[in-house]
């Protein structure tokens, strides 16, 4: 799977692949408000702009440090509603099952239920891309 390297940081890398309609943040440490918005704003204004569809985005939270509450009420109110309207279909996460991580997913996940997003946890980036791909069978 080839991949663009859209924008990054000591923080992130957002990464985009035609070839799996996908998105990908991966995260590195912990991230001021400034520097976790920059990355989902950059990868939707990316989005908005691109001719393709992107129906499928990854968040790779396996070297991401704690996220603030103020970072996930951002993520929640203003990244997510965005990323629905401009097309998104579904979304995982990558992470190594750890337990504070998990409280903060399942948050997310009951973000995401109210706009009826698929989203799944997942210990491997194959896995989610996968389960992407059962929707196109």
């Amino acid at each position: 799977m080839s991949e663009f390297v859209v924008t990054e940081d000591s923080f992130f890398k957002v990464v985009y692949s035609k070839e799996a309609s996908l998105l990908k943040i991966i995260w590195n440490g912990t991230q001021t408000h400034e520097s976790y918005t920059k990355a989902f704003l950059s990868g939707l204004d990316f989005q908005e702009k691109c001719t393709e569809n992107i129906d499928n985005f990854i968040s790779d939270i396996q070297k991401q440090g704690v996220v603030n509450p103020e970072n996930r009420k951002w993520f929640e109110q203003v990244a997510l509603p965005r990323a629905v309207n401009q097309g998104l279909k579904r979304g995982a996460v990558i992470f190594d099952g750890n337990v504070f991580k998990k409280y903060y997913l399942n948050l997310i996940l009951q973000a995401t239920n109210v706009y009826k997003l698929p989203f799944k946890f997942f210990t491997t980036e194959k896995e989610a891309l996968a389960w992407f791909e059962s929707f196109n069978r």
